[in-house]
């Protein structure tokens, strides 16, 4: 290897600085507050080349994104990850500021401590050790950081990776740093996310009195029936990989506070969660066709994701993916489970491009009031990282 003091270029490149400088940005999505310049100042006297991207439209608000790269030959990994995070509620219901960093207890309190400032600062905490060591001129490391991950995700990722290929970059894999462990860190990677689409139904009817129906038509149960069809009605079994997909009904709205009046209209929401069998069309073929089973009134459907469906992805069980499970299990003892469970995240966009998988902390606190991360597992997030790196660059050697 380059260099056999890795220990001591991990010890001298500690994240916890660079992790509370992130926090103490108030960046939630889509306001940037400073934390994508907090990271480029941090990546650029290690020899990455930045560039700042706003990109705007597509009916979302305008989003500042960072793609940093290092390095012209070799293979190339690529980090994704966020800056954005979600509002943080009633201040005063936290224990600590929760943008102000706080170390307590052996844990660093705040809002963006698990999702997912620690990841990007950990893989930069990570990066500045192997330019240390001088492992990084193996190959190329690239990063695509986004401040818009947690809401629409329209002018984030998704472009910046368009603008990125446009560019000439090719990616041979990647890591996502979303929280990806369940109980304890490195006890599961996930190498694949279910698809997830969301719509609303209006169903028009007419405003009567209730002692005369004959002169009114009722949409309540309509919904109802339409309600029980999509809740009882099974999408699929599951496969290799995936548990069965999902649709819950989350919402019906009537808006109508008399009791004694037969509303006008309603509304029925919903979200589906599924697996490799189905994609946007036969998703929207299969809710078309329930609809189909309830007759009497007019249906409208909003698809709420039409033009972005997240759709559901799965990465090859290649080497590279076995290089994470070697790395995790070195620094945790743990073989990490292969896992695709939980909602959506950026890497269906670069699942587009290369294979991808998400390793990261425990996402138990994530989006809670009192989201916090042990310190000790953050140093050892960053060694996960560099040993993936390691495993990468030298297998071929550069």
């Amino acid at each position: 290897m380059p260099d056999p003091n890795i220990d001591e270029a991990i010890a001298s490149t500690n994240p916890k600085t660079l992790l509370q400088e992130l926090m103490r940005c108030r960046s939630i999505t889509p306001r940037e507050a400073g934390a994508l310049d907090v990271v480029q100042a941090y990546l650029e006297p290690l020899g990455f080349e930045c560039s700042r991207m706003v990109f705007e439209g597509d009916g979302s608000y305008p989003v500042d994104n960072l793609f940093a790269t290092r390095g012209t030959r070799g293979r190339h990994l690529l980090f994704g990850g966020h800056t954005d995070v979600v509002p943080e509620g009633n201040p005063d219901d936290w224990t600590h500021d929760p943008f102000a960093a706080i170390e307590d207890g052996g844990q660093i309190w705040g809002r963006g401590a698990v999702d997912m400032k620690s990841g990007v600062a950990a893989f930069c905490a990570a990066a500045a050790a192997l330019v240390k060591s001088k492992e990084a001129d193996e190959g190329i490391i690239s990063l695509a950081i986004t401040n818009d991950e947690e809401a629409d995700a329209i002018n984030g990722t998704q472009k910046l990776l368009e603008w990125a290929v446009e560019k000439g970059h090719r990616f041979d894999f990647s890591v996502v740093g979303e929280p990806s462990s369940a109980r304890v860190l490195g006890d599961s990677i996930k190498i694949g996310r279910r698809g997830s689409i969301s719509g609303i139904v209006s169903i028009a009817g007419k405003q009567g009195h209730s002692a005369y129906p004959e002169r009114a038509n009722n949409p309540a149960p309509v919904l109802a029936r339409l309600a029980s069809i999509l809740s009882d009605t099974k999408l699929d079994g599951g496969t290799g990989h995936f548990q069965p997909s999902n649709l819950e009904v989350t919402s019906i709205d009537i808006g109508n506070r008399a009791a004694n009046v037969i509303p006008a209209m309603g509304t029925l929401s919903f979200n589906i969660r599924f697996n490799e069998n189905w994609d946007g069309p036969s998703i929207r073929k299969w809710i078309d066709e329930r609809i189909g089973q309830v007759s009497g009134n007019g249906f409208e459907i909003e698809w709420r994701q039409l033009g972005n469906v997240a759709n559901c992805f799965i990465s090859p069980m290649g080497d590279d993916v076995k290089t994470v499970c070697e790395a995790v299990k070195s620094v945790t003892g743990r073989e990490p489970e292969l896992a695709t469970f939980g909602g959506t995240s950026d890497a269906r966009f670069i699942a587009r491009y290369c294979p991808v998988v998400e390793c990261g902390l425990v996402g138990q606190t994530m989006h809670q009031v009192d989201e916090r991360v042990e310190t000790s597992q953050l140093l050892d997030l960053q060694k996960i990282y560099v040993q993936i790196m390691r495993r990468f660059f030298i297998k071929t050697g550069g």
